[in-house]
C-alpha cells in the first residue's frame, strides 16, 4: 500500500489546559492569614497572566469546572513552549498552589490544516497575507479567548481499527469528511466558538478541542449533530470532557468561598486585608464552632451561597440555612423569616447572625486581671476581651471551651480562650484583636453551659508610635510593657516587617565545610533559585572568629522558603539551622554598612558584644560578613529565652546603638525573622 499523504499544517500558539482540584479539607483547616495570602497570590498570578504581562502575546483565562474531575481550569495560550513552561512553574510558586492538585492537563498547539483547495493555496504561498483567507487562518492560529460564560474542552483521536482506520483512507476521502464536518460547525456560527489544537507528539490524544458559548445547550446540540456525521461516527474517539464557567480573577475569593460568580464587585472581591468573606464562609464549615473574622459588624449574616438572600436560589423563597448547624444551635428555622422567606433580623436572609448581646464595660482589663491574665504576657494593649460568667463547674466547662478555642485558632484575630475560676465562680474568657471578631465569637461562647452574665470591653489602647518611627518617653514606656518583638524594634526605628513573617522569609544554615567549596555549591544553588520570582537572594557569610560559615537565603513567601530549606540542608558540612535546639535564637539582623564606616561598625559591634556578654540569658552573638560584599553583615544571637532577648531590646544601650547606626548604615536596620 502506498503511503498516504498527510495534510499540510501550520501551527500558532502553544496551549496548556491546566485542571486543578482543591484540597478542601486543607483549605478549611488553614489559618485565615494563610488563606488570605493564597487568595492574594492567586488573584495576582491570574490577573497578571490574563493581562499577558509575562509574554509579548498570548491569552489566559480561568474557569470553574463542574463535576468531580476538577475544580479549576487555567487555560494558557503562549507564543513559545518556554512561555508556557514558565507559566506552569510560576503558578506552583504561589501559596494557592499548595491547596491544589493537578487532576488533568493537556498540552497542544493551535493548528490549521490544508484539506481544502483554498487552504492549500495558502500553504503554497499563493495567497496574500492581507487576504481574508490569510486573516482567517491567522485568527485560528492566534485566537482571542472569548468572553462567553461556558467552556467545554475534550481531547480526541481518529480511530485506527482494521475497518475504521482514518490514516488508511485517501486524502480526497478525508478532505470530503472534513468539509462536511466543517459545514455542520459553520451552522452554529455566532452560537459556538471553537479552538482546534493539534497534539500529535504533545500529549496522549491527537487533538484538543475547546468550545465556548453563552448557552451550554448550543454546544450539546452541535456535538450531538456531529455525532451522526460519518467523520465522527466512524472515525472519532473521545477523551474526558471538562465543562466550566469563566470567572474574573478578582472573583477567586468568591469561588473558593462557594459564592456565585460573577460577583460584580460584591462580597467575593479582595479587600485591603485579602478576603474577609472567605473566613466567614469557612467558619460555617466548622460545625458551628468558629466565628467569622470579617470586617464591620454590620456585614455579619450576609447571604449564604445559593440562599434566597442572594436572589437566585433554585428553590426560590426557601431559606437556605434552615438546616445549617449554626442555625440549629441558635433556633434559626424557616419560621424565622416572614412568609416570603426573608429573614426579619435585618440581614436579608441567608446565614443566621450568630453574634450575641453582651454588656460593654470599661473595666475589662481589671476583670481579666483578677482572673490571672496580664497585658504583655497574655494579650496586648488594644485587644478586646469577652468575660462570660457561668454557673457550671469550671472542670466541666474546660473541655467545651478548649474545643471552641481550637476552632477559634484558625483565625488570626483570636488571641486566647480559656476558663478561669475565681471566688467560687466560673468564667469563660476569650480575647481577640478586634471588637467585631469578638462580637461574632460571643454567639458561640453564649452556648457554653450555664452562661448567666456576658460582658466585654477593650483592654486598654494600642501603642502609638510617632511619625518618624522613634518612640518618645511615653511611647517607649508603653512599648516596654509589650512582649511583641516587632513592636519593640519598630518603635526604635528598626525595620521589623509585617506580622507572620516580615516582607521576606529567611533561612540560615551553618556549615563547617571549606568556605570556597561551600561558596561554589551555593553559587550553583542560587542559579537554580533565581529562576523563581519568590527568591530574593542567597549568600554565604563567614565568621572570622570561628570555622563556621552561614548560608542565608531570603524568600518572598514562607512556602517557598520551606521548599528551599530542603536544598539548603543538603549543602556540604551543614551542622545546624538557625533556631534549632533550645533557647531563643530566631532573630537575624541584616545590615548594609556605608563603606566609609565599616571599620567603625565592626568596632561598635565589639563594644556591644561586651555588653551582651554581661546580659542575663545571653549565650552567644556573632557578626558574619558576606563573602561577596564585605559591607553586608549578618548578626545572629542566641538567648536562653525570649524574655532575656527582650530585656536587651528595651535597654538604653540598644536604643543608643540603633540611634548611632542610622549614621553609618546605608538603609534601615532590618530584623528578619527566620522561617
Amino acid at each position: 500500500m502506498d503511503q498516504r499523504k498527510p495534510p499540510q499544517t501550520e501551527e500558532g500558539w502553544y496551549v496548556l489546559h491546566d485542571c486543578r482540584t482543591v484540597d478542601w479539607d486543607a483549605w478549611r483547616d488553614a489559618p485565615q492569614r494563610v488563606r488570605e495570602r493564597a487568595l492574594s497570590e492567586g488573584v495576582e498570578f491570574l490577573s497578571a497572566y490574563e493581562a499577558v504581562e509575562d509574554a509579548r502575546e498570548g491569552q489566559t483565562a480561568v474557569y470553574t469546572v463542574l463535576g468531580h474531575k476538577a475544580d479549576l481550569l487555567i487555560l494558557h495560550l503562549r507564543p513559545t513552549m518556554a512561555d508556557l513552561d514558565a507559566a506552569e512553574r510560576h503558578f506552583e510558586q504561589t501559596e494557592l498552589a499548595r491547596f491544589t492538585e493537578r487532576s488533568f492537563s493537556y498540552v497542544s498547539v493551535t493548528e490549521a490544516s490544508g484539506y481544502t483547495e483554498k487552504s492549500r493555496e495558502y500553504f503554497e504561498g499563493e495567497v496574500d497575507d492581507d487576504s481574508g483567507l490569510a486573516q482567517y487562518i491567522q485568527a485560528r492560529l492566534h485566537p482571542d479567548v472569548p468572553d462567553e460564560e461556558f467552556v467545554c474542552f475534550y481531547p480526541m483521536s481518529k480511530r485506527r481499527q482494521p475497518d475504521q482506520n482514518w490514516y488508511d483512507t485517501s486524502f480526497e476521502e478525508r478532505a470530503a469528511h472534513i468539509k462536511r464536518h466543517g459545514d455542520i460547525g459553520r451552522g452554529y456560527g455566532g452560537d459556538v466558538n471553537q479552538m482546534i489544537c493539534g497534539s500529535v507528539g504533545f500529549d496522549d490524544w491527537e487533538w484538543g478541542i475547546t468550545l465556548w458559548s453563552e448557552d451550554m445547550t448550543a454546544i450539546k446540540d452541535l456535538l450531538t449533530e456531529m455525532r451522526f456525521d460519518p467523520s465522527t461516527s466512524q472515525f472519532a474517539d473521545f477523551g474526558p470532557f471538562y465543562v466550566g464557567r469563566k470567572f474574573d480573577p478578582a472573583d477567586l475569593p468568591a469561588v473558593l468561598s462557594g459564592q456565585r460568580v460573577p460577583t460584580d464587585g460584591g462580597a467575593g472581591s479582595v479587600g485591603p486585608r485579602g478576603d474577609e468573606t472567605v473566613a466567614a464562609a469557612h467558619a460555617e464549615g466548622d460545625g458551628g464552632h468558629a466565628p467569622t473574622s470579617g470586617g464591620d459588624a454590620e456585614e455579619r449574616g450576609g447571604p449564604h451561597p445559593g440562599s434566597a438572600g442572594q436572589g437566585d436560589h433554585p428553590h426560590g423563597d426557601d431559606p437556605a440555612d434552615a438546616d445549617h448547624p449554626a442555625a440549629e444551635r441558635h433556633g434559626e428555622t424557616a419560621e424565622h423569616g416572614d412568609d416570603d422567606g426573608d429573614a426579619d433580623d435585618g440581614h436579608g436572609g441567608g446565614r443566621p447572625d450568630v453574634s450575641a448581646d453582651f454588656e460593654e464595660v470599661d473595666d475589662a482589663a481589671q476583670r481579666v486581671g483578677r482572673l490571672g491574665l496580664s497585658e504583655g504576657e497574655d494579650y496586648d494593649a488594644g485587644d478586646y476581651a469577652l468575660v462570660f460568667r457561668s454557673s457550671a463547674d469550671a472542670e466541666d466547662l474546660v473541655e467545651e471551651a478548649e474545643e471552641l478555642g481550637e476552632s477559634f485558632d484558625h483565625y488570626d484575630r483570636h488571641v486566647l480562650t480559656t476558663v478561669r475560676a475565681e471566688g467560687g465562680e466560673t468564667f469563660a474568657v476569650s480575647v481577640w484583636t478586634a471588637k467585631e471578631a469578638a462580637e461574632t465569637a460571643a454567639g458561640f461562647l453564649s452556648d457554653l453551659d450555664g452562661v448567666e452574665e456576658r460582658v466585654g470591653g477593650p483592654l486598654g489602647e494600642a501603642d502609638a508610635v510617632s511619625g518618624d518611627g522613634a518612640a518618645d518617653g511615653d511611647e517607649a514606656a508603653a512599648a516596654a510593657s509589650s512582649q511583641s518583638i516587632r513592636e519593640q524594634l519598630e518603635s526604635a526605628g528598626v525595620y521589623a516587617g509585617q506580622p507572620h513573617g516580615e516582607d521576606v522569609y529567611a533561612l540560615v544554615v551553618y556549615s563547617e565545610a571549606d568556605p570556597d567549596e561551600l561558596a561554589e555549591e551555593v553559587a550553583d544553588l542560587r542559579s537554580a533559585f533565581e529562576r523563581y520570582d519568590t527568591h530574593v537572594r542567597t549568600s554565604v557569610y563567614t565568621d572570622p572568629d570561628s570555622g563556621t560559615a552561614a548560608v542565608a537565603s531570603l524568600w518572598d513567601t514562607e512556602d517557598a522558603a520551606g521548599t528551599a530549606s530542603e536544598y539548603l540542608t543538603d549543602l556540604p558540612g551543614v551542622v545546624r539551622r538557625q533556631g534549632e535546639g533550645d533557647g531563643f535564637g530566631t532573630m537575624g539582623m541584616f545590615y548594609t554598612v556605608k563603606p566609609d564606616h565599616r571599620a567603625e561598625f565592626v568596632e561598635k559591634f565589639d563594644t556591644v558584644g561586651g555588653l551582651l556578654a554581661d546580659m542575663d540569658g545571653h549565650r552567644e552573638t556573632a557578626l558574619l560578613f558576606n563573602r561577596e560584599d564585605e559591607n553586608d553583615m549578618f548578626i545572629a544571637s542566641q538567648w536562653d529565652s525570649k524574655e532575656d532577648a527582650m530585656a536587651f531590646f528595651r535597654s538604653d544601650e540598644f536604643s543608643d546603638t540603633v540611634s548611632w547606626g542610622r549614621d553609618v548604615l546605608a538603609d534601615r536596620p532590618r530584623h528578619v525573622f527566620l522561617a
